[in-house]
């Protein structure tokens, strides 16, 4: 089941994201175990749309639609551009400085934010945004 959406290009992250987890199970322990959250992703297009994803770095590793697994909530929820999200994860531009100049917000455990870097860098390998 892909998790891209067309109508928000940067969406395909997810796929690569997942199959980055899905493919290694020492490296999905291993971000589970660095991660210990769930992150939620709150993307906006340019048609002003809106539509969340999320990667459970606490119990299964995956990523899915939605703000989290059903019957759980997103310990951390960032909301940003589709265009900007793209950019983070083809690592032309960073979390931080996005965070810093308005252009992503961030909802819940702030600290459990930066611990999402390392997993978007991995799926950089594998996305071609």
């Amino acid at each position: 089941m892909s998790l891209k959406n067309d109508s928000f290009p940067s969406s395909a992250a997810f796929d690569a994201i997942n199959s980055s987890l899905q493919s290694d199970d020492s490296e999905r322990k291993d971000a589970v175990k660095k991660g210990s959250a769930i992150f939620a992703f709150t993307l906006k297009n340019k048609e002003g749309k809106e539509e969340s994803w999320h990667i459970d770095l606490k119990e299964s590793g995956s990523a899915g639609k939605g703000t989290a697994p059903e019957g759980k909530k997103a310990d951390v929820t960032l909301s940003l551009s589709d265009e900007e999200f793209g950019k983070m994860v083809a690592g032309k531009t960073q979390a931080q400085r996005l965070f810093m100049s308005g252009k992503l917000k961030i909802k819940g455990d702030v600290m459990k934010a930066t611990k999402m870097e390392p997993v978007l860098k991995k799926a950089q390998t594998k996305a071609k945004l």
